[in-house]
């Protein structure tokens, strides 16, 4: 039986990335929709679960993907209250990739890195940056700083993961470049997640730090979020830094994709987000 995978996208045309990435881990046929919200999911959740019934139903699973991650995590939710007991099917939440990427850059950090007791900084209080604090603090990081220019905007970030996961994440902000350095002053780990073509990580802060060990940056538009980076470091050495570029991270990130897609069809009843594929991932070989 052909293994068939629904994909539903919050925006309205759905992506063509995710789609790719989907018949590249061995999917059969992808069923794509752009526009999708929590008030009309439902038929499309019926239409999969009931074509297909009993030990056929592992063989059909649904993907969540859009650039409005809070609108799609709804859809994940209305997707769940559409099942019946058993008869469901297995379910991947990735809006905008945030989950499987920052899980790949947390597996990449760890890579022969112990951050037990470690500071660490993230440039960049997006869905990404929250998911690689919340996966470091889980592997023993002593204490992790979510940054934006905008101190109240790092405040709510901070408690709005607090009250969703019961971390304790410190907000910062990143207005000046002396602001950045005083950030950086006992940072073991910095990572930029900041928006693509912005550099939230200047050369001059590199150089005074003291005590960065790792640095890592998902942006491969120029200007580099991280100056004097290279998007194919790899661990990557320089002056005593271990460096991990945008490709060499993203690289990684298909693996993990394709690896959670590829799992999905292993029984009907998973559900895979920003917690579950941090397992998957950490399952995967980083080199």
């Amino acid at each position: 039986m052909k293994k068939l995978l629904l994909h539903l996208d919050t925006d309205p045309v759905a992506s063509a990335f995710d789609q790719a990435v989907a018949y590249d881990a061995g999917v059969d046929n992808v069923l794509s929709y752009g526009s999708i919200t929590r008030d009309n999911v439902t038929p499309h959740v019926h239409g999969m679960i009931f074509t297909r019934g009993g030990k056929n139903l592992k063989n059909s699973a649904i993907f969540i993907g859009g650039s409005n991650v809070p609108a799609s995590e709804l859809v994940g939710r209305a997707v769940k209250k559409a099942f019946f007991g058993p008869v469901r099917v297995s379910v991947m939440l990735d809006p905008n990739g945030s989950n499987t990427t920052a899980a790949s850059i947390a597996r990449k950090v760890l890579t022969g890195y112990d951050i037990t007791g470690k500071n660490v900084v993230i440039l960049g209080a997006g869905p990404v940056g929250q998911r690689t604090a919340m996966y470091l603090l889980q592997e023993g990081a002593a204490q992790v700083t979510i940054t934006s220019r905008s101190i109240e905007r790092a405040k709510v970030i901070t408690a709005q993961l607090k009250e969703a996961y019961g971390i304790e994440v410190i907000p910062g902000e990143t207005r000046s470049d002396e602001a950045v350095n005083q950030l950086l002053k006992d940072a073991h780990v910095a990572i930029a997640t900041g928006p693509a073509g912005v550099c939230v990580l200047p050369k001059s802060a590199l150089d005074k730090s003291e005590t960065l060990e790792v640095v890592a940056d998902v942006n491969a538009v120029p200007p580099l979020g991280v100056e004097g980076i290279e998007v194919m470091d790899n661990n990557t050495e320089k002056n005593g830094i271990r460096f991990y570029g945008a490709i060499a991270i993203g690289n990684f990130k298909m693996k993990v994709h394709h690896g959670c897609v590829s799992s999905l069809y292993e029984s009907n009843d998973q559900f895979l987000d920003e917690t579950t594929i941090y397992d998957i991932a950490c399952k995967i070989d980083t080199k």
